[in-house]
Order: structure tokens, then sequence, then C-alpha cells
């Protein structure tokens, strides 16, 4: 396995594969990895077969991140991540310093405007820009055929499919299904933010999706009532606060007025002071 730190030398490395008609496969990231994102590495390279070279990159991006949000905070460990990638069988690890990856006179932004306007687009308005921009510069450094998001980050995997549609990116989008801890909790890096108590009570974002799958099977409701109901269902647990909840088309991403099987749900709720998502189709 190569630990590439240059876009240089990324984008020799991906010439030479090319060269040989290697397909590519690519699982970007921010680190700190866990089973999730090493499920995603193996279906990048199922995608890509054996004659194939999967990359990781490993990159916390400073641009997705709003002003009082956890940059400074969040969590690395490069050397673990390193030994997690070599034993899943990546090919090349790609972990560029932020110098590398924005120049001191960085100016050029990736914004998509109608998938951006909603849920996580809201509750944090520069992100899913930060997130277009980065992704886009990575897929022209690392020049994957296909590449590889977690279904868990739901409205990002739909504005990234939207960006490769929109600017002729000849990259391949799958959408992996969420890796879940045993209690149904969706794994996250930020769930080592959790102490044992905040840990227990997390689960109940698992729990609220199971609910509205519940109440969506006995019969349509309004959306208003819905999200009544599931903010007082958050209530529950003590430690929890309800960011948003919403219920949308899943094609499109436009919520809608009521709820009925073949909707999708998205939730983003405070667990002290973590903030953890989650989605499913109802």
């Amino acid at each position: 396995m190569q630990l590439v730190k240059t876009v240089a030398a990324m984008q020799r490395l991906a010439r030479q594969w090319r060269r040989a008609v290697t397909q590519i496969g690519f699982v970007p990231t921010m680190g700190y990895l866990h089973e999730g994102h090493l499920s995603l590495v193996k279906r990048a390279r199922r995608a890509v077969a054996k004659n194939g070279r999967v990359v990781v990159s490993i990159y916390v991006n400073p641009t997705q991140f709003g002003p009082k949000e956890d940059l400074a905070s969040y969590p690395r460990d490069l050397k673990r991540d390193l030994k997690l990638c070599r034993a899943a069988g990546v090919d090349a690890v790609f972990a560029p310093a932020d110098a590398e990856m924005y120049r001191s006179d960085f100016s050029t932004c990736v914004v998509e405007e109608k998938l951006s306007r909603t849920m996580e687009g809201v509750s944090r308005p520069a992100h899913f820009r930060g997130v277009a921009t980065v992704v886009a510069k990575l897929f022209n450094i690392v020049r994957p055929d296909v590449a590889i998001f977690g279904q868990k980050d739901f409205q990002q995997a739909a504005i990234i499919k939207r960006m490769v549609a929109d600017l002729n990116f000849p990259v391949k989008i799958i959408v992996a299904p969420t890796l879940r801890e045993r209690d149904g909790l969706a794994m996250s890096s930020r769930n080592r933010y959790l102490d044992p108590e905040q840990r227990a009570q997390a689960v109940i974002l698992y729990h609220a999706l199971n609910a509205a799958k519940a109440a969506v099977r006995r019969k349509p409701t309004s959306a208003g009532k819905m999200k009544t109901d599931i903010k007082r269902f958050i209530t529950a647990a003590p430690l929890a606060r309800l960011d948003y909840v919403e219920f949308f088309d899943p094609e499109t991403l436009r919520t809608v007025s009521e709820v009925k099987t073949g909707m999708h749900m998205a939730l983003a709720v405070f667990v002290g002071k973590t903030r953890l998502i989650d989605n499913a189709p109802l």
C-alpha cells in the first residue's frame, strides 16, 4: 500500500494506472475509520475487481465546517487508519495537508443550488459548498472510475450525484448501505464523542426512524403531525435535542406534505453536544 501526500504524486500514480487500463475505485473519508468506512472499501474492491486499484482519501476538509463546528477536535489517527486500510487491501491512501489542497489564494468553489437548500443545507449553510468543492478536487486528483459514498449521508450522496451529472465527471457513483452498531446506531466517527450515558441515548435516532416506519405502515399522515410526533418521541431521551426532521421524495429531495410509504425520512439530533444524523426509507 502506498501513502501519497501530494496532489502531483497522486495524479501521477493515477495516470500510471490509467495507462495500464486499470480501473480505479475511490472512497473519500475524513479518517478515524470504522467498519462503515471499511464496508465502502469492500464495495469499491468489488466494483473494480482484483485487477483494479482502490484509493482511500483521508482528509478533514476545513471548508465544510462552520465557524462553531468541530474542525479542531474532529478525531484524527492516521497511523491507525493506515493500518486498517492496509488490512483491508487498499492500494493507496491519499492524505494531503491543507496547504496541498487549498492554495493561499484559493477562490473557486462548487455550489449545487437545489438539493442543498434543505436539511443539512439549512442547519449548516456553507457545508455542501465545502463538500462539493473538495469532492470535485478529489475526483480531479484521484481520477476514479467509480466512487463509493455511504447512505448515512443521504443528502450529500444525492448532491454529489447531481454534481457528477451536471459537470460531466466521468465517475460512477455508488451509494452503499448504512452500517449500524448492534443496537441500531449508525456508525460514525463522531460517536467517539459520546460518553456512556449519551451513547445509550443516541440510539433514539434509530428508534425514531422505526417509529415513523411503523406509523406510515398503519396509514399516511401529514408531515406536520409526524414532525410533532417525532419531536415528542426524541424528548424521551433527556440528553437528546432535535435539530430537524424532514420527510421528502428520495429522488428529488423535495419535502412532502403527506408522509406515506415510499417517502424518505432524515433527522439530525444533538446528544449532549454531539450532533448525529440518520435517515431511512419509509
